[in-house]
């Protein structure tokens, strides 16, 4: 990772884990109350390289299953309160502790699930060539509604132009799209629908 993406990383993080620490607390208390434990969500993702890390958010469903112990969709597990930290991305505030261990920088492409990586085209893999991010390129046209081919299109695209103003300038439209809520989930689903692969 370039050195002044990781200060630009180091600094904005440290100053909000200062900073929204009181937020970060009540959120906490009220996914223990509402939701139960646990209150963080842990989960393996792969980060630069394809290298895996544990990314972490505050929990928004619950682990709802059917007669067999099968999970239920996310459409049926995903709560009301869960649905308004998403709609202010105020579940990823513990994103904040992976961009302080180096898993994560605040601007890349969102580090998305294990078993997609055999489903990539050796081009799309390339949006590994970049340290995940909490947002990206691609959240900033159209974050969640965006089709996959073109989301991971976004995604290489700023991989091959990455530059430290483009990073603030990814950072600053994020802060407008957070506020009108766009592109929290694709249309019909409850968050975004299941990459099964690139049909040909």
């Amino acid at each position: 990772m370039p050195r002044s993406k990781r200060a630009l990383d180091l600094i904005i993080a440290s100053l909000g884990v200062v900073i929204l620490s009181p937020l970060i607390l009540l959120v906490a208390i009220l996914v223990r109350v509402l939701l139960g434990s646990p209150v963080i969500f842990r989960q393996q993702r792969p980060g630069y390289k394809q290298r895996p890390f544990y990314l972490y958010k505050f929990r928004t469903m619950t682990d709802a299953r059917d007669a067999d112990g099968t999970l239920l969709p996310d459409s049926a597990r995903l709560t009301r309160f869960g649905r308004f930290l998403r709609a202010l991305s105020l579940d990823e505030l513990p994103e904040l502790l992976n961009i302080l261990r180096g898993d994560m920088s605040f601007v890349g492409p969102r580090p998305l699930l294990m078993e997609y990586l055999p489903l990539y085209t050796p081009e799309q893999r390339r949006r590994h060539d970049a340290h995940p991010g909490v947002t990206g390129w691609a959240q900033i046209h159209g974050r969640n509604a965006l089709e996959w081919p073109a989301r991971f299109a976004l995604d290489v695209w700023y991989v091959d132009h990455w530059s430290f103003w483009l990073d603030l300038k990814i950072l600053l439209l994020t802060i407008g799209k957070v506020v009108t809520r766009e592109g929290i989930s694709q249309p019909g689903q409850a968050t975004t629908e299941y990459f099964t692969g690139n049909k040909h």
